[in-house]
């Protein structure tokens, strides 16, 4: 017999030991966003669904709860992704005519997990920067998503760079349709060969005499990938193509750089992954750690998100599940110890009462006993205590 209490499938509460953890993972990040100077937005977890999924794509809109809005009677959406309300921000609400760099963290929703071990609520923080087009902003939002991972704890990143131009390109010689688009997409990430070439089948192509060139570089995408030496084999293997041979060139730029600055970060290539959501358009990247090989974050450029708010924008950002990261690290590191506190018996007394308050203020964490549960073991590890000697609260080691 099922319970009333029972959540439902891929749904979990979040209990103190490891809220904490997730917590200081949220100030970390957001300290660091802050550092690089981005804006934190908290934008609504509910909006109109032809706001929410506008230019995101099949994927986003299979991820997204639908309900019906009781005061007007339109069709609302659960965010399953941040980004397009961000864009929304950038477009109609800050307008600003130079860059913006803005992050956020809250919870999204999605209608099925991602993965076996997945939630259906991650608790999303992410970071985006508008308004500059060349690879300095996706350099910059690169190295944030790494230095904001060391800084939450990851060590040794293994960084996967690719770049959604070269598929596209393939695609567009091949001719190929919106209603094949989706399948391709899906078998190139799958490193699948034989559900590539059905979803290549899958539509007629006539008059483009590139196709079967373009098929054969699709092939050939789902063998590149390894170390960055990948590059030059794309080169050589591809066909000639003034777009694609742009993407190897960023993507040899924006490797350079990452190696010149986090030398201790592993960089391989994959040019048949798209990233996972359909609006990238330029270069894209996931961070792994070699501990666990689970992607702890991912981003990329994408130009045209904001393209349906009537305010189209360069634009290049990245997202992480902080609820993630975090068993990642649980898994991965040493026990997390907890909290060295001070232990105060509960008292009327206001010279207590006073160095309690004061103890507080400086950052100090205060359990204070309450009458009767003199007995019951704390979740904090209480190093010192509050005790009285000669009139006066002062600490003592326990």
């Amino acid at each position: 017999m099922s319970s009333a209490w029972l959540l439902p499938e891929h749904l979990a509460d979040v209990l103190p030991s490891e809220a904490k953890r997730i917590e200081g993972l949220r100030r970390a990040l957001t300290d660091e966003a802050q550092a690089y100077g981005y804006e934190l937005v908290i934008p609504p977890l509910l909006e109109h669904l032809d706001s929410l999924l506008s230019g995101t794509g099949r994927t986003l809109g299979l991820q997204t709860f639908k309900l019906v809005d009781q005061l007007s009677g339109r069709t609302l959406g659960l965010r399953a992704d941040t980004t397009p309300q961000v864009a929304r921000i950038d477009a109609h609400l800050l307008n600003r005519q130079g860059v913006a760099r803005l992050c956020y963290c809250g919870p999204v929703v999605h209608t099925r997990p991602s993965g076996p071990w997945a939630t259906r609520e991650p608790l999303q923080f992410g970071a985006e920067l508008y308004g500059h087009a060349g690879l300095e902003a996706d350099l910059e939002v690169l190295e944030l998503a790494l230095d904001g991972l060391r800084q939450a704890g990851v060590r040794d990143a293994v960084l996967d760079l690719g770049d959604a131009r070269i598929a596209n390109a393939l695609l567009r010689a091949g001719g190929v349709d919106a209603g094949q688009t989706a399948g391709i997409y899906a078998a190139l990430a799958a490193k699948d060969a034989v559900a590539l070439e059905a979803a290549w089948r899958s539509g007629p192509r006539t008059g483009y005499p590139e196709a079967e060139q373009a098929i054969e570089g699709l092939r050939r995408l789902l063998r590149l990938y390894g170390p960055v030496e990948v590059l030059d084999r794309a080169g050589d293997e591809l066909p000639a193509n003034t777009t694609i041979a742009k993407a190897l060139d960023d993507l040899r730029w924006i490797g350079r750089h990452v190696q010149a600055t986090h030398p201790d970060v592993r960089i391989g290539i994959d040019l048949a992954d798209l990233g996972g959501q359909d609006y990238y358009s330029g270069v894209r990247f996931s961070v792994m750690g070699t501990a666990a090989s689970q992607v702890l974050a991912s981003g990329g450029r994408y130009d045209h998100v904001g393209r349906v708010f009537g305010r189209e924008r360069p634009a290049v950002g990245f997202s992480l599940d902080l609820k993630a990261v975090s068993m990642v690290l649980q898994s991965s590191g040493p026990p997390q110890l907890p909290r060295p506190a001070i232990r105060a018996p509960w008292s009327e007394d206001a010279g207590l009462r006073a160095a309690v308050r004061e103890l507080r203020s400086r950052g100090e964490t205060v359990v204070c006993i309450l009458p009767g549960h003199e007995h019951e073991a704390q979740e904090f590890a209480c190093d010192r205590e509050l005790v009285q000697i000669a009139g006066h609260w002062v600490l003592q080691a326990i």
